[in-house]
């Protein structure tokens, strides 16, 4: 490895948390010596494209919208899987971009998220203890001790199956699935609740129209029938995101090749901690998730660790606090960042903050309370005269029953019929297009007072 990147000795005796044990540790430097050779996921030039957007939205020209599954599995690699959630992500952007009139940069949760952080070591069934499951990319999900073993060659297979999905959504995205043109089709096979749908369709002709009368005058081109789109995990693994660190050929610089963006999760953002060291040497954008425990203090210096020269662009707070404390435990900490000069891109994560489980044992979230959190963000945001930058939401394109309320108001005897994710529950396809109507309503009334001489964005600046 480059002199620009530490050594993974100098990274494993710094502290970490949320790591791995494995029982064969030749076994485990073998996959990190296989993943190094192996071509890299993602280029450089693609994070430096999505850099810039991001400096976009942190000068409030642009919004972010990012999402996906809470946790991939290996299982889920399959065309149908992934077409879906893409087809959710791409009717919610083009709702946010038609009725808030502002850009959309599409980020998914895709192709790395892999593995998931725990609040506990074990999980304890009927007297019986094993490791907790931390997502396929460390060990299976079945109850068993054979699959609750930690596996280095998992890593391996999660490099494989992040690449295979980011194939398949390059494809879609510059193939002609993401035409404008597409929007009913969509539509039609997605949209189930009357409410949302009456609404979509509307938008969807309001678009066609437009599309047609561009066409008319000879206006249109590849950006009416491609997108750009982004992947985004979080870095927790530090054996899977060195061994795919590498040194840019252009620029000398070193990448971490596995995602366009990865974040640092609240767990795992200590300022002297192995995530931060290894993630400050890279150009990538990078997200920091700040829970209600943060403050300001604690958020400058994070920053100030990971971007010491306030490259724009490079850093974005994703806050997670939850509905009860987002108005007040927020704004402190916007102020502080504000009043520093730093101009970073703010995000909302209005999922984790609100999980709780049921008298039956399921991991939920009330619809009304993620809309209620983002409600407080936009208020908090519209009180200090900053830019909402962005949602970071866990969702799905198929038909669950894993969150409360929501257009067909599920209930709690609703969750075991379509209860499918294997960590934390997420918005079905309605749930997710509702909330999108209602951030573009929200988008839209604060845009006019915050709109500012600046130009629309170019993103070949």
């Amino acid at each position: 490895m480059s002199e620009l990147i530490p050594s993974l000795s100098t990274l494993r005796a710094l502290p970490q948390v949320q790591q791995p044990t494995y029982e064969d540790p030749v076994a485990r430097q073998h996959v990190i010596d296989r993943l190094r050779a192996l071509p890299p996921l993602v280029f450089a030039g693609e994070c430096d494209e999505l850099r810039t957007k991001i400096a976009q939205v942190a000068n409030g020209r642009a919004f972010i919208l990012q999402g996906g599954d809470c946790a991939e599995t290996f299982d889920g690699v399959r065309a149908n899987s992934i077409k879906a959630k893409l087809r959710v992500l791409l009717a919610m952007s083009v709702v946010l971009t038609y009725a808030a009139q502002v850009p959309v940069v599409k980020i998914g949760r895709i192709a790395g998220q892999y593995a998931k952080p725990r609040s506990k070591d074990t999980e304890t069934r009927d007297g019986i203890t094993y490791p907790a499951y931390r997502g396929d990319a460390v060990n299976g999900f079945e109850f068993t001790e054979d699959a609750r073993r930690c596996d280095p060659e998992r890593l391996v297979r999660m490099y494989n199956a992040s690449a295979s999905t980011l194939n398949l959504v390059r494809a879609f995205v510059k193939g002609g699935f993401a035409d404008l043109r597409q929007l009913h089709a969509w539509n039609a096979s997605f949209v189930r609740d009357t409410h949302v749908e009456k609404r979509y369709e509307q938008m969807a002709g309001e678009i066609e129209r437009a599309l047609g009368f561009m066409e008319a005058c000879g206006v249109g081109g590849e950006t009416m029938r491609t997108v750009d789109f982004y992947a985004s995990h979080e870095a927790l693994l530090l054996d899977y995101e060195y061994a795919l660190t590498r040194i840019d050929s252009r620029s000398q610089a070193p990448y971490d090749t596995s995602a366009h963006m990865v974040w640092i999760g609240e767990r795992t953002r200590q300022p002297g901690g192995a995530q931060v060291e290894l993630l400050r040497t890279v150009r990538n954008p990078l997200g920091v998730k700040l829970g209600p425990t943060t403050t300001g203090a604690d958020a400058l210096e994070i920053a100030d660790r990971l971007d010491p020269t306030r490259v724009p662009g490079r850093i974005t707070f994703i806050t997670r606090m939850g509905a009860s404390n987002v108005r007040e435990k927020l704004p402190p900490i916007i102020e502080e960042v504000e009043a520093s000069g730093r101009k970073v891109a703010w995000v909302c994560d209005p999922m984790h903050g609100n999980t709780f489980e049921t008298s039956k044992g399921f991991k939920t979230r009330e619809y009304a309370a993620v809309v209620e959190e983002l409600n407080g963000f936009f208020d908090v945001h519209e009180q200090l005269g900053t830019w909402p930058g962005g949602v970071h939401i866990e969702l799905t394109g198929d038909d669950v029953t894993e969150c409360l309320g929501g257009a067909f108001q599920l209930s709690e005897t609703d969750l075991a019929s379509r209860y499918e994710t294997t960590c934390d529950p997420r918005l079905n396809r309605n749930q997710s297009l509702e909330l999108a109507f209602m951030i573009a309503e929200r988008l839209n009334r604060y845009r006019g007072k915050y709109a500012t001489e600046s130009p629309a964005p170019d993103w070949n600046e």
